[in-house]
């Protein structure tokens, strides 16, 4: 966790934006926008959380590699609609897998345990958002 990159979110965010296009949506700001604005927030919420702070960087960097499986919701969503019964489902499961592993991440790398729910809730918020575009 101490040597963050932004490579592979930076590639994360275009190929989930690339296979919205493919989904017939044209969200690229609405992607960006939320990822930037989601990292600012969760940024300043674990400086607040934490004894020590935590760089941009690495909120940045733990959040785009959690946004893996939400890529895999929006290249389901080219082959099939996810506005049915099992769309919504395997939402729910993509968030909760996107933000279990991120609060697990950031709790590894700040040493903040027993606050790993605390730090999941607003990972949630900020995966649904994501899901949300995918969905609709």
């Amino acid at each position: 966790m101490n040597e963050t990159d932004l490579t592979g979110p930076i590639l994360f965010c275009g190929v989930l934006g690339a296979s919205l296009l493919l989904a017939g949506k044209v969200q690229f700001g609405y992607v960006y926008g939320t990822s930037a604005i989601g990292c600012l927030g969760i940024h300043a919420l674990l400086n607040l959380m934490s004894s020590s702070g935590v760089s941009y960087v690495c909120v940045a960097s733990i959040l785009g590699y959690c946004l893996l499986p939400m890529v895999i919701l929006s290249s389901c969503a080219i082959f099939f609609s996810l506005q049915g019964t099992f769309g919504t489902v395997l939402a729910l499961v993509i968030i909760g897998w996107c933000s279990l592993s991120a609060s697990k991440m950031v709790t590894s790398a700040l040493a903040m345990e027993g606050q790993q729910l605390l730090i999941a809730y607003p990972c949630a918020l900020l995966y649904g958002l994501f899901a949300l575009l995918t969905v609709f």
